[in-house]
């Protein structure tokens, strides 16, 4: 039994020879060493960041929530908030005139150029004044006519009383005649007016400037016929120097304001071009409107500036910055270090022992990155300006000096809008 399963054994084994492995090439075996140094750096890196692992968390303990965090820190101090009122406004004119023909007549000449600046009297323009010279000239020889009549009048009154004093005529005569020179020296009268009229006509042909200011462009052309019931006119006149700024403001700021100017008080008034970043002119509040607006609840003020340098022009939109009063010495602070939550407004005070606690502040107006502290702060306090985000009440705290450029707390400036940055 056992030689037949040897036997059994030897035929399968020469049935199915074993097979043996071929050699393997140069260019495989590179190939593989090439993955086995591949796998063994990444392992390697693989082992570092492991390593290293530790060591960054503790890193980040350090300022995170088990280390002390750091921030920049802005002392509270005294300094002068301006209270200023932001507005939109639009530059008008104090006197817009239509040069306009009182007469009508051909025009013949127009003696000013589009754009120039002409003062008040300057020769504009000028009507056709013959029709008018003979009118006057006329008028002229009936007045004298009847001045004639009149002095015959009066010769023949004188004479009539003298013989009805004598009782040579009838009484009833030199009464007659009396009225006689009566009419004739109303005559006189109404010859005397015509004769103004017509000379005032005749001075209506010369077309003077009624105001000072630039002209705009010729509305009508040498040689057209004019008449004084046409609604174009010949030019307009804008006055430029001075000129005003109409802007608009809540009602609520009404008071504060009514209370300088009755106090005599002089506010200025700053304008900027549209963007709010170029400083046109500064003036001085010229008058408050007689009444509020119902439909929107502002009032209008009208400020007046000099325009020296025409840097203001009618009907340009600007940006009008009224200071309305100066708070001095006043306790101040970074807008920066103001924080907002469930208990309103509050900073994070910095303590002795290099932690912060939460103070409760009431601010007043903001002016040029400061805020007024109405309670809450004294001056000399130290509140976070920068890195309040992750702070919590009873936060350790390490100090560091801000950014180059970064001034967290300085002197007051030319001011913002009155009421930003309140909280209560």
């Amino acid at each position: 039994m056992d030689d037949l399963n040897t036997q059994e054994k030897q035929d399968a084994q020469e049935a199915h020879p074993a097979r043996q492995r071929p050699a393997l090439s140069p260019r495989v075996t590179r190939r593989r060493g090439l993955w086995i140094a591949i796998i063994l750096l990444l392992g390697g890196a693989l082992a570092w960041w492991m390593h290293s692992r530790p060591a960054q968390q503790t890193q980040v303990g350090r300022f995170g929530l088990g280390g002390p965090m750091p921030v920049v820190a802005a002392a509270a101090q005294h300094g002068d908030i301006n209270i200023i009122d932001n507005a939109l406004g639009t530059v008008t004119a104090l006197a817009t005139v239509t040069v306009q023909t009182q007469i009508n007549g051909q025009l013949v000449e127009v003696a000013f150029k589009e754009g120039q600046n002409v003062q008040r009297g300057d020769f504009l323009a000028q009507i056709d004044p013959r029709p008018y010279q003979a009118a006057l000239d006329q008028a002229q020889g009936q007045l004298q006519k009847d001045q004639a009549s009149l002095k015959m009048a009066q010769m023949d009154l004188t004479r009539y009383q003298k013989l009805a004093e004598q009782n040579s005529i009838a009484r009833q005569q030199a009464e007659d005649q009396a009225y006689v020179v009566g009419q004739d020296e109303g005559t006189v009268n109404l010859d005397q007016a015509q004769l103004e009229n017509a000379k005032l006509n005749l001075a209506y042909c010369h077309i003077v400037a009624p105001v000072g200011g630039r002209i705009g462009l010729r509305l009508v052309d040498p040689g057209n016929y004019v008449q004084a019931s046409s609604a174009t006119g010949i030019a307009v006149i804008t006055q430029l120097q001075p000129i005003s700024v109409v802007f608009t403001l809540p009602e609520d700021e009404l008071p504060a304001i009514l209370k300088q100017m009755h106090a005599g008080a002089t506010l200025t008034v700053t304008v900027y071009d549209r963007s709010n970043m170029t400083k046109l002119a500064t003036g001085t509040l010229a008058a408050v409107d007689s009444q509020i607006d119902t439909t929107t609840g502002t009032v209008k003020l009208r400020a007046q500036f000099d325009n020296a340098d025409e840097s203001l022009f009618p009907n340009q939109f600007v940006n009008a910055r009224l200071l309305v009063d100066v708070l001095k010495d006043a306790t101040v602070i970074p807008t920066a270090a103001v924080q907002r939550g469930a208990p309103g407004a509050f900073v994070y005070l910095v303590k002795p022992d290099s932690t912060v606690t939460v103070q409760i502040v009431k601010l007043g107006p903001e002016d040029n990155g400061l805020v007024l502290v109405q309670s809450g702060l004294a001056a000399g306090d130290q509140v976070v300006v920068d890195g309040a985000d992750k702070l919590r009440d009873g936060a350790k705290i390490a100090l560091r000096q801000a950014q180059s450029g970064a001034t967290p707390a300085s002197g007051g400036g030319t001011g913002v809008q009155q009421g930003s940055g309140n909280g209560q």
